[in-house]
């Protein structure tokens, strides 16, 4: 029987180790601040600002939000970004992707202070993590390894698959299994043999957008198998094919219309070791290390104010 790696149990387990780091702050008398900006209205985008903001409500982080119209200029929001960048109470700046069509997303990103980088996205953070010097991590590809970690699954001397090459997902989830000692392959779309490759692998994360794309062919009975996939299908002939025997799934899908799926077929979960589920997994972690970043970078301040460092 597969072990299911709950998501639920290691955020819980990464929130209640920022508690008390913000209590010490407090007691510094600092709050840590995170400042989110949301650039037009997209649906999805504001469901997941809401859930960060509820995040930093509950655990006592000072949050704002900056909500600039989808007409706004990557000139005006240059400008807020770097107003942010001079607030000594905000210590970390999150820009919601994706931004309106006509900013340039690329330019936004490398304007917010490396120190107050907490997405990690910035070329100076990206090069900390290549040459293992301490940074900012992108939070998605670090909760996966705090997963690995509580769960005890080994990954040094192991072969890993990394399916997707994002700078946000695939590239530093690929760096940090090669910190801890994995040999490591990035997959993608042009990988030939893609099925080949994964069937090699102890590890595969599968990262690549593409709902139920990793069939049971990619994967070798008792690998650990990370979805990082969300995909909401609308389709009834998709959800058919892929949850095909899954009465609850169907019947969800007959009473709402949609239905979330991972970039894993369910039926990968048959012969695996270890999966996360979808939902339930991954995506429960990103927030959760938002928050790690953001109370670190407050530690950060908290240090530069002292003269001292933190390890």
């Amino acid at each position: 029987m597969p072990t299911i790696l709950d998501g639920k149990q290691v955020r819980d387990a990464i929130l209640a180790s920022l508690r008390p780091r913000i209590a010490a702050l407090e007691e510094a008398e600092i709050t840590p601040g995170l400042a989110v900006v949301l650039a037009g209205a997209n649906p999805a985008s504001e469901i997941y600002v809401r859930h960060k903001v509820k995040a930093c409500v509950d655990l006592g982080i000072y949050s704002e939000k900056h909500l600039p119209t989808v007409d706004v200029t990557t000139e005006e929001m240059l400008f807020l970004i770097r107003s942010l960048n001079d607030q000594p109470h905000i210590d970390g700046i999150l820009v919601q992707l994706p931004l309106p069509d006509h900013v340039d997303d690329r330019e936004i990103l490398m304007a917010v202070h490396p120190l107050k980088d907490v997405d990690g996205f910035h070329p100076m953070n990206a090069g900390n993590l290549m040459t293992g010097l301490p940074g900012f991590r992108p939070c998605t590809p670090a909760g996966i390894m705090r997963m690995l970690e509580h769960y005890k699954i080994p990954i040094a001397g192991k072969r890993a698959v990394v399916i997707g090459r994002s700078n946000i997902v695939g590239k530093p989830m690929a760096m940090m299994l090669l910190h801890a000692n994995a040999t490591v392959t990035i997959c993608h779309s042009k990988t030939v043999g893609l099925a080949e490759e994964c069937r090699r692998a102890d590890i595969v994360v599968a990262a690549i957008g593409r709902p139920g794309f990793v069939t049971p062919d990619f994967v070798n009975p008792g690998a650990v198998v990370i979805d990082v996939g969300m995909n909401r299908l609308h389709d009834r002939e998709s959800v058919a094919r892929i949850f095909e025997g899954n009465e609850k799934k169907l019947a969800d899908f007959a009473a709402k219309g949609t239905v979330l799926v991972g970039d894993v077929h369910p039926a990968v979960f048959r012969d695996c070791a270890a999966y996360t589920p979808v939902p339930g997994g991954v995506g429960l972690l990103t927030i959760a290390m938002l928050m790690s970043n953001t109370v670190e970078s407050a530690e950060l301040r908290l240090a530069r104010r002292r003269g001292t460092s933190i390890s």
